[in-house]
């Protein structure tokens, strides 16, 4: 069976190519999101996987859950969706989406980790300095580890930028092993 990743991808590079072309990535960001958080709930799932419903009856689930929160091209996805057994998949496609939209709108997402609670302001100044040295605008997540003792971690997609108490104590330890 295929990765979920793998699988997710045709669709998530097909709404955004059709959410790029309406100039509506933002829309489409909501109806996802709001999607991928439907998709998620423990007795949508079971409907998702009860062979007895039929892929109209799923998709007229999730049609009628959104309310006019989707617009046409979104309730038609959902139905493509559901013909093709799909709909599990809408948090990867969601994702993706927001990957591809980012890269588009030259923006990278931050997840910070830090010893403390930071200010707003350490936050602007983190990220202002983020961005300079990213050369993008940069979407800072913050959260409290009290495991870094102190300082903070910073990781950007696949790098980390490690300015913890505990990386320097570690770095120490090895230094003084060695």
């Amino acid at each position: 069976m295929a990765e979920p990743s793998t699988v997710a991808r045709p669709y998530a590079e097909a709404v955004f190519k059709l959410a790029d072309g309406a100039g509506a990535l933002a829309k489409w960001a909501e109806m996802l999101a709001a999607l991928s958080a439907v998709s998620s709930n423990e007795r949508v799932r079971e409907a998702i996987a009860d062979p007895k419903l039929g892929a109209a009856q799923v998709a007229g689930l999730f049609i009628s859950v959104l309310a006019g929160k989707l617009n046409a091209d979104a309730e038609n996805f959902v139905r493509v969706l559901a013909d093709n057994r799909r709909l599990e998949l809408l948090p990867e496609i969601r994702r993706q989406y927001d990957a591809l939209r980012n890269e588009r709108e030259g923006v990278v997402e931050a997840e910070v980790l830090s010893a403390f609670e930071l200010s707003d302001v350490q936050v602007a100044d983190l990220v202002a300095r983020l961005e300079k040295k990213t050369g993008r605008r940069v979407k800072a997540k913050v959260a409290v580890d009290k495991d870094l003792i102190g300082g903070v971690k910073v990781v950007l997609g696949d790098k980390v930028i490690d300015a913890s108490a505990r990386a320097q104590l570690g770095a120490l330890e090895a230094a003084l092993k060695a």
